[in-house]
């Protein structure tokens, strides 16, 4: 059966367009709320939200939907992902919410579910809450509708438990850090972390008016970050995204440290450390040749999943790996997090950069990439990867990329755009080929 809300990460869209509605939001609190009353207890379930204005309706939506088939709500605010899948589990709760469009801009809103586990939601937990969506709700009686109350020590907690990842005797003192909150979840509980453990932190995108997350800031427009890193003669910037379960790096010169470096660096790491579980490390579809031929040196494997945390997480689980990410920078770490926490992700590496005592440009780049060229092509409606134009472009780039380089055609599950990537040894081919392959896929998106 086919999903009509769920994509790759939950719920998501344009704010007051359909799906993402004050009145969809309140019936996924019933639906949600329906499939996880389960057990002779009293329901509870974890609602927290990044920096976007609408997350204001949203939240209020989703309360009153939760609260009217009879469960109990903890609003903890403004708050990263990966915190609230913590305080699930924490917490004792049947389920968590965050509400976030991750990295997109603030006129989008998502709605992110994670079980009692702490773990993202099952194909056929969604399947089951989108047939419960068709349903009329099955209201609670007038003495057991659910009661709301908010958390004022989330931030704490949260503190704590990403202190908690990095090894107790490795310290931070010396260390001048630039971090872009990008104006979203983290804008309080990343700065704080990195300050109690020692360093020296210097902030952006810490002021969110509700208009500005994403927005020049954080891990999708690291451009103020670098020159701040450079002209403060900081020894790393650290970006997160609009929720904090990505992270990217700038070294000390300014240059750009991507997901794939990261997972090397933490792999290689963890191997030497006797922690790295599975012989390897899992990323995706996406990830970079150099860094599958890097960690084959090493004599460690690296298995391809598709695109999307949730997907590299079932290849985690499915082959006991415990290192796993994107090279957009999501980084989950089984050991500490059921789930991408950028945050924790950049304590691995500051630990990294203490005790190896080199600079983040010789640490962080442990092998060349091989070039690489993704382009986007928004559509408006349709299926353009149906075409018979566009299969025809693609099997032929196919041919001439064989045993030369890679070549990954997609779907976005987030946005309605066509991603086109191609990778070989040979730049001028990899261009060629994906300029090609997007002209043909414009003219047919029109």
């Amino acid at each position: 059966m086919t999903k009509k809300f769920f994509g790759t990460d939950g719920i998501r869209g344009l704010t007051n367009k359909h799906p993402m509605t004050a009145e969809i939001a309140m019936k996924v609190g019933q639906a949600a709320g329906r499939h996880f009353q389960r057990g002779n207890h009293r329901h509870r379930v974890v609602i927290g939200k990044d920096t976007r204005l609408s997350g204001y309706m949203m939240e209020n939506a989703l309360v009153a939907g939760f609260t009217s088939v009879g469960m109990d709500v903890v609003q903890v605010g403004p708050m990263p992902t990966p915190a609230v899948a913590l305080l699930t589990v924490s917490m004792r709760a049947d389920l968590g919410v965050m509400i976030s469009a991750s990295h997109n801009p603030y006129y989008d809103n998502g709605i992110k579910l994670f079980g009692p586990d702490g773990f993202k939601l099952s194909d056929e937990d969604e399947l089951k809450i989108e047939t419960y969506l068709t349903e009329d709700a099955q209201l609670a009686r007038a003495a057991d509708i659910g009661r709301a109350r908010r958390y004022e020590d989330a931030r704490g907690r949260y503190i704590h438990a990403v202190k908690m990842s990095l090894a107790d005797h490795i310290r931070l003192d010396g260390l001048k850090i630039v971090c872009d909150c990008a104006n979203g979840a983290a804008y309080q509980v990343a700065p704080s972390a990195f300050w109690e453990l020692g360093a020296e932190v210097i902030t952006l995108g810490v002021s969110p008016n509700g208009l500005n997350i994403n927005d020049k800031c954080g891990s999708t427009d690291v451009a103020v970050l670098q020159e701040t890193v450079v002209a403060s003669g900081a020894h790393i910037g650290i970006a997160l995204d609009g929720d904090a379960d990505r992270l990217i790096v700038i070294d000390e010169k300014g240059q750009i440290v991507d997901g794939d470096q990261l997972m090397a660096l933490i792999g290689s790491s963890w191997s030497r450390n006797g922690l790295l579980r599975g012989d390897g490390i899992v990323a995706t579809v996406m990830s970079n040749l150099g860094l599958e031929r890097f960690l084959n040196d090493q004599h460690l494997e690296l298995v391809r999943a598709k695109v999307g945390d949730r997907y590299v997480l079932e290849e985690m689980k499915k082959g006991g790996y415990n290192v796993g990410g994107e090279q957009s920078g999501h980084m989950i770490l089984l050991d500490h997090g059921t789930t991408g926490d950028g945050t924790v992700a950049a304590l691995q590496v500051l630990g990294e950069l203490v005790e190896c005592g080199k600079p983040a440009s010789e640490l962080l780049h442990l092998f060349d990439p091989v070039p690489q060229l993704l382009k986007n092509v928004r559509y408006s409606s349709g299926q353009p990867l149906d075409d018979d134009k566009v299969k025809a472009v693609i099997a032929e780039a196919e041919k001439e990329l064989d045993g030369a380089g890679r070549l990954v055609i997609r779907k976005s599950g987030t946005e309605p755009l066509i991603r086109v990537m191609a990778e070989g040894d040979d730049q001028d081919q990899v261009h060629a080929v994906v300029d090609r392959i997007c002209d043909v896929v414009r003219d047919v998106a029109g």
